[in-house]
């Protein structure tokens, strides 16, 4: 790589943050804002789908019901990450970004119209595949865009706007998901607005630039130079004609036109694999066993469908809180120590959730908990998009990431079996559990990645 083309990453790495640099994160976010409608639908449409007969209750068995139903999903999300990951080191980040949005789009309208139960998961196993890319290729996406010295801030930004969304499908649920608007079941008309919302973003991927970095990689140097200039040149235009400040120094990778599946085992990347491969079989467990099961985990305690809604909508509320708060300390504390202190909250406040005896105490503790659940989904999501270079990464954070979805096909079963079993306090058991393995991966064999750039950590 030459020094012209090495100055590229260092070139966008030394940008202020400004409107320009904070709108393609919002484009990006907003893309991921109908992505995460569609995957809290299985938290709240769960219980209209117990009621329509399509799912059985979760006492009914840990093969039927609900359980069944987020195994779908999840089966999907892992197919979607370990076997089409690496679309976007191939193809692109802008042309994976579209294609994955309408992938899942048209699969979760095709779904809504279902009126048998293997269908039903049938077609949300096929969403799930596009959900599946599409995280994986934001994730990526996002780190090779915007400047090191923000990428947590606009990680924390990104999920705030993602985020935002779920207590407006909470809402929608609360309201469509135990009546019959238009003659339709609620959950029906919740899962078409999703579905039918994602088509607008096609449209909003025209504001978006192909990574240069990703061009670079693939020995498109005109192309990463024009587009790293009009990126340089709507900055400079945010600050006034203010000239910009000179290029960082920068450890340059080799150019190589793809990377290869086997380096994820040469060092460095074989130690940081396997640190995110354990990392991510267990954060499921506990992120999830509370955020997909709440309306489920609620009425288990006693309250009827209205009331288990409602209460789940209350503190869906506190989603895009998490990671706004974030952003006022998202570059200022590393990263892994963010994920340990984040995921051990977690683990405390499903204890006192567990052992909540009032409805007003099981609100307090499902906010702490999902405003822990949020900081530490961002601070992960930047994190394991920083361990690898350009050429693999979104291979190979698709395959650390792939581990999170296989594992969550087998807790969904297994939270079925220890809800019926033990209830409310043996799911809680088992989510703190899996935080413990979290801190001790990432706390014990994590390495620093906060204000890096990311030539540098991949080195």
């Amino acid at each position: 790589m030459s020094a012209k083309e090495a100055t590229i990453s260092a070139r966008l790495d030394r940008l202020p943050a400004t409107r320009t640099i904070w709108w393609l994160v919002t484009l990006l976010s907003i893309g991921a804002f109908f992505e995460i409608y569609d995957f809290f639908l299985n938290t709240y449409i769960v219980p209209g789908l117990v009621k329509s007969g399509l799912l059985a209750g979760v006492r009914i068995g840990i093969f039927s019901g609900p359980a069944t139903f987020f195994a779908a999903t999840f089966g999907g999300l892992f197919i979607g990450t370990i076997v089409f990951g690496f679309a976007a080191d191939r193809f692109g980040r802008r042309f994976i970004f579209a294609f994955s949005l309408l992938w899942y789009s048209l699969a979760t309208i095709i779904m809504a119209f279902q009126t048998s139960t293997p269908l039903l998961d049938f077609w949300r196993f096929i969403a799930g595949i596009g959900i599946g890319v599409e995280l994986v290729t934001i994730d990526t996406y996002i780190a090779e865009l915007v400047p090191k010295h923000i990428r947590g801030r606009a990680y924390a930004f990104s999920q705030t706007v993602q985020f935002s969304v779920v207590p407006v499908v909470a809402l929608l649920a609360y309201y469509l998901v135990p009546r019959q608007p238009f003659g339709l079941d609620g959950w029906r008309v919740v899962v078409l607005i999703g579905g039918t919302g994602a088509v607008v973003v096609w449209f909003l991927r025209r504001g978006l630039p192909e990574s240069p970095r990703w061009l670079l990689q693939h020995g498109r140097f005109a192309e990463a130079e024009r587009v790293t200039a009009e990126i340089e040149a709507r900055v400079k235009r945010d600050l006034g004609g203010v000239e910009l400040p000179p290029p960082l120094a920068t450890a340059a990778e080799e150019r190589e036109t793809s990377g290869r599946f086997g380096e994820i085992w040469q060092a460095p990347y074989r130690a940081r694999a396997i640190m995110m491969m354990v990392f991510q079989f267990f954060q499921t467990i506990g992120y999830y066993g509370f955020a997909s099961w709440v309306p489920t985990l609620i009425a288990e305690k006693g309250f009827n469908l209205k009331g288990s809604l409602l209460y789940a909508f209350l503190i869906a509320i506190a989603n895009p809180l998490g990671p706004l708060l974030a952003m006022t300390f998202a570059d200022r504390i590393e990263r892994k120590w963010l994920i340990v202190a984040s995921a051990a909250a977690i683990g405390l406040f499903g204890i006192g959730f567990a052992a909540a005896p009032s409805a007003w105490l099981i609100i307090a503790c499902g906010l702490l908990i999902t405003l822990a659940g949020n900081i530490f989904s961002f601070a992960f999501h930047a994190y394991q998009s920083e361990l690898f270079p350009t050429r693999m990464r979104a291979r190979a954070v698709g395959f650390v990431y792939s581990w999170s979805r296989l594992s969550a096909v087998f807790a969904s079963f297994l939270i079925g079996w220890f809800l019926k079993e033990g209830g409310v306090p043996a799911v809680f058991a088992l989510i703190g559990a899996a935080m413990l393995a979290v801190v001790i991966s990432i706390g014990g064999f994590g390495p620093k990645t906060s204000g890096l750039q990311l030539e540098e950590i991949a080195h």
